[in-house]
């Protein structure tokens, strides 16, 4: 537990990728291969199950501190973060014993199983062999909120330096539907031989977003480019006469999506489609608030599946009968994979159409017609571009349309959480309707540190009511919000819901009454009909 928590500290302190790396590859190399394992499958966010709720430990760390529980409680709220709180609160043990990180995840683990007096007693006793810092590790496994800053990206990069195996294999081996308890580090990382996992996805290529005129991207006809699609991107395995389906977040969803069961039968064993999972109905995908009701579902029912009915949209192909095809140009895997679909004939199975275009200027036309068809942009993707994995500049771009936005009054307030917890972050926002204000959104990003202390400072002076953790405050201060889409809402009063809404900027210039109205949003949502 202490090489994890010098590595969690090192980790922590640094956003250079050299030196996350060095300090990855330097655990990788020497710690024992359980521990290995469940660093990897905890930076791969494979956390073991909460086993004991909050209310127990807040509870249990006021006893061991020798607190009254109120005084914690208002010590949570300053802290922001409540293992940082318990691992604040009790006194240190600087002789503590060093016990492997397996072990400690094992006792988490078998809570699951005993009474709440023994899970007091187990839990007490780990954070007094704990440091501080591993108490606060400890408390972030017991409580399932394990986070750090490391992409799979840096990790397989850190494997490999530590492994001599190259990073693009290290990558594909920590795909698929593995648990520590379920391989060892050996199968997984040294041989990749993990259960012969035919379910195991390939690491997804992703691309960077255009930031510059795409005159820069050379000649156009280098390039082919398509619809971005708004849904969920997947892939659609199908070996051994199974469907597999697995999200970019790498979970296995196969059982929300009973539609492509029939793929089984259509696709030839050992393919792998890349593509967009969408709500599909009269020739057309439907709105993403229509795929939001299938997201989370373990069992998926007659009725969503006649309200929120979904194809796979394909725009790549990584294997085809078996074979790894990730290396050849995208050109020629775009050319199989219209054989494919083609071939299959499957309704529940589209392919992305290529958009036909002479010159920058003329797809630019055509990303403006983006939301009619849809979409939220256009891909542009390399001719002779291979399947990467992760982000590699230079191949693939999005090239999204812009925000649509309005203008908006915050009405309400509510502290952030970690870092941000003493600063008021959480807003809520209104636009006019027959000369009152309807909230219609909320919103937590998009403005910097200061302008967040400013804004902290002015709700103490103006706040109006208190709510719990919410102020209301005088309707004063307005902002620029941003959103990629708008839907029809039965659940919000303003009749609407945007998708991905965010700060764009303090309209300082701009008093409340010159913000925007519930018309002005319900303009957009007509537009994009």
């Amino acid at each position: 537990m202490r090489d994890f928590a010098e590595l969690f500290t090192a980790l922590d302190r640094t956003t250079k990728t050299t030196v996350k790396v060095a300090a990855l590859s330097e655990f990788f190399t020497a710690a024992s291969d359980d521990d290995k394992l469940w660093t990897i499958a905890l930076l791969s966010h494979r956390r073991p199950r909460r086993t004991v709720n909050t209310t127990m430990l807040r509870e249990w760390a006021a006893e061991a501190a020798g607190i009254p529980l109120w005084l914690f409680e208002e010590a949570y709220p300053v802290v922001g973060d409540l293992a940082e709180t318990i691992s604040l609160v009790l006194p240190e043990h600087c002789d503590a014993a060093d016990v492997p990180l397996t072990e400690w995840i094992d006792l988490i683990i078998g809570l699951r199983d005993v009474e709440e007096e023994e899970r007091k007693t187990a839990v007490t006793d780990a954070w007094r062999r704990l440091d501080r810092v591993e108490c606060f590790l400890f408390n972030k496994l017991i409580t399932g909120g394990f986070r750090v800053g490391v992409s799979q990206k840096l990790m397989s990069r850190a494997l490999s330096k530590a492994t001599g195996i190259d990073e693009a294999v290290i990558a594909h081996r920590l795909m698929g539907d593995w648990t520590p308890q379920s391989t060892s580090f050996s199968d997984l990382i040294l041989s990749g031989d993990v259960n012969d996992d035919h379910s195991r996805p390939y690491p997804f290529c992703l691309a960077y977003a255009v930031e510059e005129d795409v005159d820069e991207l050379a000649e156009p006809g280098d390039w082919l480019a398509e619809r971005k699609w708004d849904g969920i991107r997947g892939q659609v395995i199908v070996r051994n006469g199974e469907v597999f389906v697995w999200s970019r977040g790498e979970e296995l969803v196969t059982d929300r999506f009973p539609e492509f069961h029939v793929l089984a039968e259509h696709l030839p064993n050992g393919t792998v489609l890349d593509g967009e999972i969408l709500p599909w109905r009269d020739g057309r995908p439907m709105d993403f608030q229509s795929l939001q009701t299938r997201i989370g579902r373990k069992t998926v029912g007659k009725k969503l599946l006649q309200d929120a009915p979904v194809i796979l949209m394909a725009y790549d192909v990584m294997e085809d009968r078996g074979v790894d095809i990730r290396e050849i140009p995208f050109e020629t895997r775009r050319a199989r994979l219209e054989e494919i679909v083609e071939e299959a004939a499957s309704p529940a199975l589209h392919l992305s159409p290529m958009l036909a275009f002479d010159d920058w200027p003329a797809l630019a036309a055509e990303r403006e017609q983006s939301r009619a068809h849809a979409s939220e942009g256009l891909m542009l993707k390399r001719k002779n571009s291979v399947y990467h994995t992760g982000r590699r500049k230079g191949d693939w771009f999005k090239w999204k349309v812009d925000p649509m936005t309005v203008d908006a009054v915050m009405i309400y307030a509510q502290r952030g959480h970690g870092r941000r917890a003493n600063l008021y972050t959480d807003f809520t926002f209104a636009v006019w309707k027959d000369g009152e204000l309807v909230p219609f959104t909320k919103a937590y990003s998009g403005l910097t540190d200061a302008e967040f202390n400013e804004i902290t400072n002015w709700v103490r002076r103006n706040t109006l009511e208190h709510f719990g953790p919410v102020r209301r405050v005088t309707p004063e201060l307005v902002f620029e919000i941003a959103f990629e889409g708008i839907q029809k809402s039965k659940r919000h009063k303003s009749g609407i819901a945007l998708r991905f809404p965010r700060m764009r900027r303090w309209r300082r210039d701009k008093p409340a009454v010159e913000a925007g109205t519930i018309e002005e949003l319900f303009g957009f949502l007509n537009a994009s009909a």
